[in-house]
């Protein structure tokens, strides 16, 4: 009985930012459910192995991008990039830029990146992760996390601007 309230606490404390990152990473709430869903199956198997009981997150996290890019079959790896190589790419963001765009926009803009983006500005932005945290989620080098939100942010920014003239050019 124990166990079982302790997975019920565990589900309660994390099921939302699971279910908010899935769907990032989705796009779609049914896929964002059977994957968060899976992900807990997953530590109701697996999960007594976890020696480290404030690992918990971290490791629910991991398990859920693993599961999603293991039902995208993706063989390949997504490759590295070194940030000095990447730098002339990255965009410049200007603060004033930042304060007029309302989060829904940016929410459908997030759905709407390259899912190799997408992960790492969903962790960051929506889930406070830091860069080696996202790191370890993701399984990818540090240089590849700065250099996929960076990018993501500049995909970000023309997806807004783009969002932003589209209703201009109706009227």
């Amino acid at each position: 009985m124990a166990a079982d309230a302790e997975f019920e606490a565990i589900v309660d404390r994390y099921y939302p930012s699971l279910y908010r990152f899935a769907l990032s990473l989705t796009r779609q709430d049914s896929d964002a459910s059977d994957l968060t869903q899976q992900t807990f199956y997953i530590w109701a198997r697996k999960g007594h192995q976890l020696l480290d009981s404030s690992k918990v997150k971290s490791w629910l996290f991991t398990t859920l991008h693993r599961e999603y890019l293991q039902q995208r079959r993706r063989s390949a790896r997504h490759s590295e990039v070194d940030l000095d190589q990447a730098e002339p790419e990255l965009p410049r963001v200007s603060p004033p830029a930042i304060s007029k765009v309302d989060s829904a926009a940016v929410l459908h803009a997030l759905t709407r990146l390259e899912p190799t983006f997408r992960a790492p500005i969903a962790l960051f932005y929506l889930e406070e992760y830091s860069y080696i945290e996202i790191g370890q989620i993701l399984e990818i080098p540090l240089g590849t996390v700065k250099s996929r939100i960076s990018r993501g942010i500049g995909q970000l920014q023309r997806l807004l601007e783009q969002s932003r003239l589209a209703p201009m050019e109706a009227s």
